[in-house]
């Protein structure tokens, strides 16, 4: 078992103070933004400390996907896909600091929903290549094998072979041997949950842009399980963004609110998504458990 790891201890951001001495010093007018200048600082986050496994919980413009692109520029972490940057990027990232008592591993990356995104569209592109070879070799068998064909001259020997090949195997295994190899075809949340399992190596840093894009509550628990054993068996790290109740329920996770004004640490059953599923699903309580005494009761009748 391996004990668990932090790569990354500390991660410091630019204060307000830093970034208007920085803005003010500018002469350049003609952006529309500074952008990542003024994200975080206005929720005043400035250091982040981690955990084996860090969460960080806010909703849309709260700055956390912004928090995991700047940690992985200034670290250097592989990605396969371009992200939002600005013509101030790299000056932002320059202000910031990073503590690391054992070194980012090589392995490191950042996942992020786009990158997920790619490879779906990626696999389903492969299938329907597949799917148009599949129907062309349909054709082709049944011309092959019911055609009055006769060798004529050399140039006709490819054709031979596909005919004999035709006439001696049935369909399916004439379909089988010619496409050779053929791409699994997986729903969504297959394709996303074997992007993870593909990417994410024994002893790494790894930051995750909102995983749960994609999977469904049964691919995101699988996931859930997928990342506790990562960090307590096999020596990983993550950062994760997220808002899924799922996700955020991962034990031993610290868990950054950057929803409030202060940016502030909670517990998972602190945050107003996961209270809100909650006063949900309990305000519905009894219409789940009558569900549940009527498959009971069905049960016992077919008894």
């Amino acid at each position: 078992m391996a004990a668990d790891l932090i790569y990354l201890q500390q991660f410091r951001f630019p204060d307000t103070e830093r970034e208007y001495d920085f803005l003010l010093a500018q002469k350049r007018t003609c952006y529309d933004t500074y952008y990542p200048f003024q994200v975080l600082s206005k929720h005043r986050l400035t250091v982040l400390d981690f955990e084996p496994v860090t969460i960080l919980y806010g909703g849309n413009g709260s700055g956390k996907t912004t928090a995991l692109n700047v940690i992985a520029e200034k670290l250097g972490l592989e990605r396969d896909t371009l992200y939002n940057r600005s013509a101030f990027f790299e000056d932002y990232t320059a202000l910031c600091s990073y503590k690391s008592d054992f070194g980012i591993p090589s392995d490191s990356r950042i996942v992020t929903s786009d990158d997920v995104f790619d490879f779906m569209l990626n696999v389903r592109s492969m299938n329907e290549g597949i799917d148009r070879k599949r129907e062309e070799l349909f054709g082709e068998y049944l011309e092959a094998k019911y055609s009055e064909f006769k060798v004529r001259s050399l140039e006709d020997y490819e054709k031979l072979k596909k005919v004999t090949a035709a006439r001696s195997q049935t369909q399916s295994k004439y379909i089988r041997r010619n496409l050779m190899s053929q791409v699994r075809e997986h729903s969504n949340g297959e394709s996303a949950f074997l992007y993870f399992a593909d990417k994410i190596k024994e002893n790494g840093l790894y930051l995750l842009d909102e995983p749960e894009n994609s999977l469904s509550p049964e691919k995101q628990q699988e996931l859930l399980k997928f990342l506790e054993d990562s960090a307590r068996f096999f020596g990983c790290q993550f950062i994760i963004s997220t808002h899924s109740p799922f996700l955020l329920s991962m034990k031993g996770a610290k868990i950054y609110d950057l929803d409030e004004d202060t940016a502030d640490v909670k517990r998972w059953t602190e945050l107003p998504n996961v209270r809100a599923y909650y006063e949900f699903f309990r305000k519905y309580e009894r219409e789940f458990a009558g569900t549940a005494l009527q498959r009971r009761g069905l049960f016992c009748v077919r008894e």
